[in-house]
């Protein structure tokens, strides 16, 4: 858990450094190919105007999921980061 905090403290710096806010920001996540998972990602990005692509691996497995969409602050972008760990089990943020 602690380990976690720190990733997101360091995001939220990096992504505070690097980029002009609002901006948009490409979200990746890696999925057990399962059409329930999937759904619970695009439903945490709902009502956001957010362009999700989604690409399944050779062998069918894995699922990875794009997102880009605009987001206000780093803030903003960390509390997605945490919604879609809580709520998606089995889930890998890239």
């Amino acid at each position: 858990m602690k380990d976690q905090e720190e990733f997101y403290k360091k995001l939220k710096v990096q992504l505070a450094d690097t980029a002009l806010w609002p901006t948009a920001y490409l979200y990746k996540f890696i999925v057990p190919t399962d059409t329930i998972k999937i759904g619970q990602i695009e439903t945490i990005f709902d009502n956001l105007g957010a362009v999700i692509t989604t690409k399944k691996s050779k062998n069918g497995k894995y699922t990875s999921v794009s997102i880009n969409v605009r987001m206000k602050n780093p803030d903003q972008v960390i509390t997605k980061y945490k919604e879609v760990a809580v709520k998606v089990e089995g889930v890998i943020s890239l």
